[in-house]
């Protein structure tokens, strides 16, 4: 039996989440929300997502607070007006597609914020244009040609918390069963983890363990006030001599287990603009691999993984537990389709799509019975 469409739990305050297979859908930027409020672009994305196969769905990075978003086109979560938009277009989009959990991931930016879009040149924008102060653990800029970040002093600090906090209470409200906390990337979270980026000489700076005490309040926070699922998704490593390592994120890994952390999705880098990455297959899976041994966690897997195969092996070598696609399943939105038929897996569809496989495929629904009418 293929490892990579089996079923997975995983746990949560209320009892566990059931997924069907070990494939996720990563969450990936749209910039298309007005004001961070949902569009119509949102209903189709997310009702084509939820029909991908895929045993879970994580919706974009959405921000906790207006200048917590990476740009002016971002998804919000911040008031009644974001709330709303997300769910009537969250709620319509599951409706035309089989049940499927959905994940959100919560973040902000911190100095990568009040950013143009990809496709406008994604420079910092300055007030004139639209853009506004950013926040960041310290007054360093990402690039040395941007103004610096406005360092966040006590009260920026316990405001970020409550922001936090008060976006994972509205995705409960929602009914969103998982929250991913945004930790990686070079967004706020991260800044804070890694020592290119955090140079405060107070409690939040300096030692590894001053370096993850923010990240871990905001953490236990949230998860003091949400019951479903939570994780936190993290830059194992800066890519960079001095920056993070693969060590002190799978410690920091244990940490977050501790404080009650269900999952944890392992990225790399973001933080440092003069970052080298050795672009391979699968290249961050051995961090993958390194954080699940250390932690116990649950452990999502992501970056170059493009082929069925491929995934499978990592899922039955134990390198992780999940799979997560993001660019992969955009250009393919029927890979776990595929993926099913190659490896003798089953998926869940909508039954308007019942009738559209080829024979040799006709095995991957889980009706085959209906498959055929």
């Amino acid at each position: 039996m293929s490892m990579l469409f089996s079923t997975f739990d995983l746990p949560s305050p209320k009892g566990p989440l059931t997924l069907a297979n070990r494939v996720v859908i990563a969450p990936m930027c749209q910039y298309s929300a007005m004001d961070g409020q949902a569009t119509d672009w949102h209903l189709m994305h997310w009702g084509n997502l939820l029909n991908s196969g895929a045993a879970m769905v994580t919706l974009e990075a959405t921000a906790i607070s207006s200048e917590g978003r990476i740009t002016p086109g971002c998804l919000g979560l911040w008031d009644e007006t974001t709330q709303d938009a997300l769910a009537t277009h969250l709620h319509k989009a599951r409706s035309l597609a089989p049940h499927t959990p959905v994940c959100i991931q919560l973040g902000h930016a911190g100095r990568k914020a009040s950013s143009a879009t990809p496709w406008n040149g994604g420079k910092l924008l300055s007030p004139d244009v639209g853009g506004w102060q950013t926040l960041a653990p310290s007054a360093i800029s990402h690039t040395p040609h941007e103004p610096a970040p406005l360092a966040l002093d006590e009260a920026g600090l316990a405001k970020v918390k409550a922001d936090f906090v008060a976006s994972a209470v509205r995705a409960q409200h929602i009914g969103i069963e998982a929250i991913e906390l945004h930790g990686a990337h070079g967004y706020l979270l991260h800044q804070f983890l890694s020592p290119l980026s955090n140079h405060r000489t107070d409690a939040y700076g300096g030692s590894f363990e001053n370096r993850i005490r923010f990240p871990l309040e905001v953490f236990k926070a949230v998860r003091q006030a949400y019951q479903g699922v939570l994780g936190m998704r993290i830059s194992a490593t800066d890519w960079s001599t001095e920056g993070l390592t693969g060590e002190e994120s799978a410690e920091f890994a244990v940490r977050l287990k501790d404080a009650g952390a269900n999952f944890i999705h392992v990225s790399t880098g973001g933080v440092d603009h003069a970052q080298k990455i050795a672009l391979s297959p699968g290249y961050q899976v051995p961090f993958a691999k390194q954080v699940k041994d250390k932690s116990g966690l649950a452990t999502t897997a992501v970056g170059l993984i493009t082929d069925a195969k491929q995934a499978e092996d990592i899922v039955a070598r134990g390198d992780a537990d999940l799979i997560a696609l993001a660019r992969a399943v955009l250009f393919n939105p029927r890979w776990v389709w595929s993926a099913a038929a190659q490896l003798g897996g089953h998926v869940k569809s909508s039954r308007q799509y019942w009738r559209c496989l080829p024979k040799e495929a006709a095995h991957i629904f889980e009706s085959s019975t209906n498959a055929q009418r």
